[in-house]
Order: structure tokens, then C-alpha cells, then sequence
């Protein structure tokens, strides 16, 4: 599907402009202290002229067949970006957790490392996390490691995202 960049574009945007959309497709869970699973997903960037761009996605795990057995996570935030390809990443999740995340954007790849987490009482406890994005042949493929319930640093989930 073809992708017009806006007119309105802020020009600290321009290395992540590919983002701009919706995006879904599917995607796969792991992580040692829960059994494995499948997920469907939704992915929003949107821009209004301003230096960052406003990011929603929502997932629910799927079955073998792809059929939604029920709703998962759903997280919320702000991309910001700050100019030669750096960024910034506020996010909150529905499950009580909230991130910082600093990064750098080239080439189609963003790659991100939290800088602080916090917690809910009744939140799972997530202490670091390493999320990448990238434009392969125009589909939004990601990964997101994660550090928590005492567990390091490890894959948690990936998925391969089509433009809307």
C-alpha cells in the first residue's frame, strides 16, 4: 500500500515517518515464567504537526487457527522526537505499568532501551525493556525483549505488522 508523507510533517519526524498509520497482523509470545502463545495485533502512529507522534496499540491472543480467543494488552504513549534521528518514548499500559524509553531512529530501524519503569501494586514487575522496529519490504516487523519477575533481559514477543 502506498504511504504519502503529510504535509504537516515536523521535520524531527522525518526518520520515523514510515511509522504514520495503522498497522496489524499477528505475533508470537514466550517468556520462561508463561506458556507460549499467538497474538493478533493493531498498531496506530498518528501526527498532528508536532515533534512526536501519538502511538495506541491493542492485541488479543489468538488460536492455532488465528481466531480470537480474547483481548490482551493495550498501551498508549508518545513517540517524541527530539531531532538527528533520537527519541523519546512515554508509555503506559493497561496492566499498570509505566515506561521512559530513549532510542535512536536510521534507515527504517528504531531501536529503543528503557531508561525507568514503574509499577502499579497489582502490576507485573517489568525492571527494563529493548523494543526495535523496522520497515522490511513495507511491513512493520518488531521485537520487544523484556526484564522482569526476575527474570534478565530476553525476547518476549515479535510480530509482522501490515499497513492498513
Amino acid at each position: 500500500m502506498a504511504f504519502e508523507l503529510p504535509d504537516n510533517l515536523h521535520p524531527n519526524c522525518g526518520p520515523i515517518a514510515w511509522m504514520l498509520g495503522t498497522w496489524r497482523g499477528n505475533g508470537h509470545g514466550d517468556y520462561p515464567t508463561i506458556d507460549k502463545f499467538q497474538y493478533g495485533q493493531e498498531l496506530i502512529f498518528t501526527h498532528d504537526g508536532r515533534p512526536f507522534f501519538h502511538y495506541f496499540a491493542r492485541s488479543w491472543i489468538v488460536d492455532e487457527e488465528g481466531k480470537k480467543v480474547r483481548d490482551a494488552a493495550l498501551e498508549t504513549g508518545f513517540v517524541r522526537a527530539i531531532g538527528d534521528g533520537k527519541l523519546e518514548l512515554v508509555l503506559a499500559h493497561s496492566s499498570g505499568i509505566s515506561e521512559i524509553w530513549y532510542g535512536q531512529a536510521e534507515a527504517g530501524k528504531v531501536e529503543l532501551h528503557t531508561a525507568g519503569v514503574g509499577y502499579t501494586d497489582t502490576a507485573k514487575e517489568v525492571t527494563g525493556g529493548h523494543r526495535m522496529y523496522g520497515n522490511v519490504e513495507g511491513d512493520l516487523l518488531y521485537a520487544y525483549d523484556m526484564a522482569a519477575v526476575g527474570q534478565e533481559l530476553q525476547p518476549h514477543l515479535w510480530a509482522r505488522l501490515k499497513r492498513a
